[in-house]
């Protein structure tokens, strides 16, 4: 028993990120040498089969929480930190938009997968279904894991509670979000096991030749990353300081976003935020607010992740989408994004919401979950570098502009004579 018992804490002890890797290496390894081990396959089923089940009750209680939890210190400022979280995330599904339209990918599924599916005729077609399975049933949205109808009624259900709940109740919803969190954790603690049977699917059907479609997929992914990291969010900050960002967009990627990438974690990263905007001499009544709530709706990574996979998914079955579809797709992405969980891989679970989009359905749109989880080690790691970086810049931009509006100096490195410890 104690032997077990130390084999467990060593688990535990060990990076996910190594654990993940070394999950995929003997999945590649036994996929390449022992291709008639099918049984190994049923590993990577059973984590698919764990997403599938509790990524529809994740969605409904992080958007109700989310919603329902109130703040009395909003003022100008946060005012202009909320548009900015908010416009960045889009523009960062739409970018991926674009992206993807350039680079057509496709996911390669294992060879006995089914992924016949009968796309779309049109705008209109894709409308009609959206509007129907937005007003569905909340509890066979649940049951069949219609994301639409679960974010509709999660939106009223949690702006009801604001509205009308007491303290205590939303408190418990709270609660709840965070106990649903914890399961997903626990099951995410065990996606080397999954990850070590889908590769094994994968590379005993396909062969080590997946992994260059993989690596596509990686690179046009941290490709949309980097440009909104880099292109967009300066460019969004330029606009609003009308100065150089980038002395302070290097301060959060460093000071922010190098952590964030080896915690995979946006709600892991709040204490580090906080202290890096104490450093930058912004306001604690202000930031104490606007750090935590971007830990869970500054998403622009989560929406890049969104919008690429669905895509790619769409590609592969044959789903023809136009511009107006994808404009929709990206309004979809971004709002989807903010309800993404605060922990590594959260926003692979919200992929379904997207695809359901087009009509594609739930066994196929957790497939290509399972597929992010096998390319997450890189692509979760950058996803929350820029979301948690993110959040310290727009929140100092959105300060700092409202220093320039009151006469106030601009940090040194803004090219103004105010000291930061930064």
């Amino acid at each position: 028993m104690d032997a077990l018992k130390n084999i467990v804490k060593k688990y535990n002890d060990t990076s996910l990120i190594l654990r993940i890797f070394i999950g995929l290496v003997i999945g590649a390894i036994i996929g390449v040498a022992l291709p008639s081990w099918t049984a190994i396959g049923l590993l990577g089923e059973i984590f698919v089969g764990c997403l599938k089940a509790i990524a529809p009750i994740l969605v409904f209680v992080l958007i109700a929480s989310a919603l329902c939890q109130g703040s009395s210190k909003l003022d100008k400022r946060f005012g202009l930190v909320l548009w900015l979280y908010m416009i960045s995330t889009f523009l960062a599904a739409l970018i991926s938009v674009f992206a993807s339209f350039v680079f057509k990918l496709k996911i390669v599924f294992p060879e006995d997968m089914n992924v016949e599916e009968t796309p779309p005729s049109g705008l209109g077609e894709v409308l009609h279904n959206l509007l129907l399975n937005v007003v569905k049933n909340p509890i066979e949205s649940l049951s069949t894991a219609n994301y639409i109808g679960i974010l509709f009624w999660a939106a009223f259900l949690g702006i009801a509670l604001k509205l009308l709940a007491s303290d205590h109740t939303r408190e418990m919803v709270q609660d709840l979000a965070n106990a649903v969190s914890q399961i997903v954790r626990w099951i995410i603690n065990f996606a080397p096991f999954g990850i070590l049977g889908l590769v094994y699917s994968s590379v005993s059907s396909n062969g080590l030749g997946i992994f260059q479609d993989y690596g596509k997929l990686i690179l046009l992914l941290v490709g949309c990353m980097f440009f909104v990291a880099l292109v967009i969010d300066p460019l969004m900050a330029a606009v609003v300081l009308r100065t150089n960002p980038y002395p302070l967009v290097f301060r959060c990627l460093k000071n922010s976003g190098l952590t964030a990438f080896f915690t995979r974690s946006s709600a892991a990263n709040i204490p580090i935020n906080m202290g890096l905007c104490e450093r930058l001499k912004l306001d604690k009544d202000m930031y104490s607010v606007s750090i935590p709530l971007g830990a869970t709706i500054n998403m622009d990574g989560a929406a890049v992740t969104i919008t690429v996979m669905t895509l790619a998914t769409a590609n592969t079955i044959g789903v023809d989408v136009d511009l107006p579809t994808a404009i929709i797709l990206s309004f979809i992405a971004a709002l989807g994004a903010c309800g993404a969980s605060g922990v590594a891989g959260g926003s692979l679970l919200l992929i379904p919401m997207a695809c359901a989009l087009f009509g594609i359905s739930n066994d196929i749109a957790m497939m290509t979950v399972g597929v992010g989880y096998i390319i997450g080690v890189v692509q979760d790691s950058v996803e929350t570098a820029l979301n948690s970086s993110g959040d310290v810049m727009f929140a100092a931009t959105a300060e700092y502009a409202s220093w320039r509006k009151q006469g106030k100096s601009l940090p040194k490195f803004l090219g103004g004579t105010t000291e930061t410890d930064v």
